[in-house]
């Protein structure tokens, strides 16, 4: 290998998803290992699904907003493609190839998860869709933290009631077999690509969840990536 060709591969950096029912706790826990890698001198960014760019926050405004609930199953999943595209374009690639940890709120399972299992669309179809909105982009590991539906609920809408912001609540307000249709989505992904998920489970307290969350990221976590040595 040249020098050259030798140095683009260390640039690359790591990409980490985080998925799992509303309610599950990704949200801190990506705070808490973003933390954890800082000290570990890890290069981070904190991003997230829907969203994580300007034009991505303005179709997740639409998508998680209550009252678009007849949104209709395909045109949901264009949007989410639509986001996935231009966040990957303008935030994740450019991200990876400064040779940063990305940390990423929901990414392509949680389409796979909430559209086909949830909603019913074909897996065929959504494959097709994550295909051309990831660009080639896949996580090098996911994390998947696992929750009862009926206990994520409770702690989402708590969420929503405490919030100063808007009330991203189109999903909260499905009913609970829906939410159980897309747990079930998740550990069957989990099941079938056992080397790239990570399954935790979500009901120990917060500090022991990010305990196991860290000590599995930072036995996988390429070394060449740390910027402080």
């Amino acid at each position: 290998m040249h020098k050259t060709e030798l140095s683009r591969v260390i640039a690359l950096g790591y990409f980490i998803a985080f998925e799992g029912i509303e309610g599950c706790g990704k949200t801190t826990q990506i705070r808490l290992l973003a933390e954890r890698l800082l000290v570990h001198g890890f290069s981070t960014i904190q991003t997230r699904e829907p969203g994580g760019c300007r034009i991505a926050d303005k179709i997740r405004a639409i998508l998680l907003d209550a009252g678009n609930r007849d949104l209709s199953p395909m045109a949901e999943l264009m949007l989410y493609a639509a986001a996935r595209a231009q966040h990957v374009s303008e935030v994740i690639t450019p991200a990876l190839n400064a040779g940063r940890v990305v940390l990423c709120d929901r990414f392509c399972d949680a389409t796979i998860a909430y559209q086909s299992f949830g909603r019913g669309i074909d897996r065929g179809v959504i494959d097709t869709y994550n295909s051309h909105a990831c660009q080639g982009i896949t996580p090098d590991l996911t994390i998947l933290i696992d929750c009862d539906p009926s206990v994520g609920l409770v702690r989402a809408h708590m969420r929503i009631e405490a919030s100063d912001g808007p009330r991203e609540e189109r999903f909260e307000l499905e009913e609970l077999a829906f939410h159980q249709r897309v747990r079930e989505g998740y550990l069957q992904l989990a099941t079938e690509q056992a080397r790239r998920f990570v399954v935790i489970e979500g009901d120990d307290t917060i500090q022991d969840i990010s305990t196991m969350i860290a000590v599995q990221v930072l036995a996988r976590i390429p070394e060449e990536l740390r910027v402080i040595c």
